[in-house]
């Protein structure tokens, strides 16, 4: 199980690593954008992420 963990979040370090790495101005600029929205909207997001991923292990497993 501590394998299956591990490779998750290496695997989650990638995969958000990839935008910064192939487009930097971009995604300096997302986070700028991100820093001005409100709490509540950053939540939400957050909440629908977490959704989606629990959606998506769902249906894979």
């Amino acid at each position: 199980m501590w394998e299956t963990l591990w490779a998750a979040i290496a695997l989650m370090l990638v995969l958000e690593g990839i935008i910064p790495f192939l487009y930097p101005s971009k995604w300096r600029n997302l986070v700028a954008t991100l820093a001005q929205i409100s709490d509540k909207q950053l939540r939400m997001m957050g909440l629908v992420s977490m959704l989606l991923g629990v959606g998506l292990l769902y249906f894979v497993k």
